[in-house]
């Protein structure tokens, strides 16, 4: 895989971009992820613990019971939410929160049926294992594939070690059946000293994730140090290094973290210095927005702005870079239209 650099990037100001954006709705807690049972209706997570709905054109705004117990301090609280692929017919919403287990704390996915405003007969079907009682990198993001795969990230939990032990599911992308079972063609299936779920590893704490599936491909947005967030075309079974490889340095004192490249680990597609801290993240495929379209679209949240970067010509615009807004989460409505989410507690819609 040809390795983009830096310096090959060429960032536009949102200055230059004819893109503004309109409030949808405010005065909600952090909004963390966001999906839409209709074009009308979003469904969205709050990471406090709670998962609401906003109907645009009715203005009415529904909180839904039945969301999972979820640890709340740091980092952690209600994370990721997804609507199955077969949504209309099984009414499924997954979610992805934080969890703890004795003296541990980790991430766990989880689904309820959506029956009116409640999530009905709530499943956990995956909880992470690993050690940490840190309140940091937790994850964690969702992509559902059209057979019913689920795609999601864990972070090491603060402890860097973890993301190069296969023995734990911290520092990984994994990958799971709709049901929490094991896909029999994982990669590591089989192996003693690996749990079946991992898809790849050496990662830090995967915050974006979105899967292309008329390329099978899934690109991944992780938190590097200072300096150092990457996105990564996520292959099967492979390790993207952290923290033996990274462009990132140390909080405290300037020394590098690893080296930028170490052989038997992967070069990011894009790495970032200084950090964006990136959070959401979508593949652009739509016709509403000829400027953004085949682009990857995040959030930012140190740097407070919605990233794009075009896979065509590698170009990167930071739109709303002015505004000093933690952009948090990033979804596409089923009529095409951008949306992205704040940790002020708002919902913007950017116009075309």
């Amino acid at each position: 895989m040809k390795t983009l650099l830096l310096s090959l990037f060429f960032v536009m100001s949102a200055a230059t971009a004819k893109l503004d954006y309109t409030l949808v709705k405010n005065d909600l807690d952090i909004v963390w992820g966001m999906d839409f049972i209709s074009p009308e209706l979003i469904i969205f997570t709050e990471k406090s613990g709670t998962i609401k709905t906003y109907h645009l054109k009715t203005k009415k705004l529904t909180e839904i019971s039945g969301a999972p117990k979820v640890y709340k301090r740091g980092q952690a609280g209600l994370l990721d939410i997804k609507l199955h692929p077969n949504f209309k017919e099984n009414k499924r919403v997954y979610l992805t929160y934080s969890k703890s287990v004795d003296d541990v704390r980790t991430t766990a996915l989880g689904y309820g049926v959506l029956e009116g405003n409640a999530l009905k007969n709530f499943k956990e079907i995956f909880v992470g294992k690993g050690k940490s009682d840190e309140r940091i990198h937790f994850g964690s993001r969702m992509a559902f594939t059209s057979d019913n795969k689920i795609f999601f990230t864990i972070g090491d939990r603060g402890n860097r070690p973890n993301a190069q032990n296969l023995e734990n599911h911290f520092g990984k992308v994994l990958r799971i059946n709709d049901d929490g079972t094991t896909p029999k063609d994982n990669p590591f299936v089989g192996n003693k000293d690996a749990l079946a779920e991992i898809w790849s590893y050496g990662h830090r704490n995967p915050q974006g994730l979105a899967y292309d599936e008329k390329a099978d491909k899934l690109y991944e947005m992780e938190h590097g140090p200072r300096g150092g967030d990457e996105i990564n075309i996520v292959e099967k079974g492979k390790n993207y290094g952290w923290p033996k490889q990274s462009y990132g340095k140390e909080y405290v004192l300037p020394m590098d973290v690893g080296e930028e490249k170490v052989e038997g680990t992967e070069q990011p597609y894009k790495y970032y210095d200084p950090s964006i801290a990136p959070c959401g993240l979508v593949h652009y495929t739509g016709k509403r927005y000829k400027e953004l379209k085949n682009s990857l679209i995040s959030g930012a949240l140190k740097l407070t702005h919605v990233n794009v970067v075009n896979l065509d010509t590698g170009k990167e615009l930071r739109l709303f870079d002015d505004k000093d807004m933690r952009v948090r989460s990033v979804a596409v409505s089923p009529d095409d239209y951008i949306y992205f989410s704040t940790d002020g507690g708002e919902i913007f819609r950017i116009n075309p």
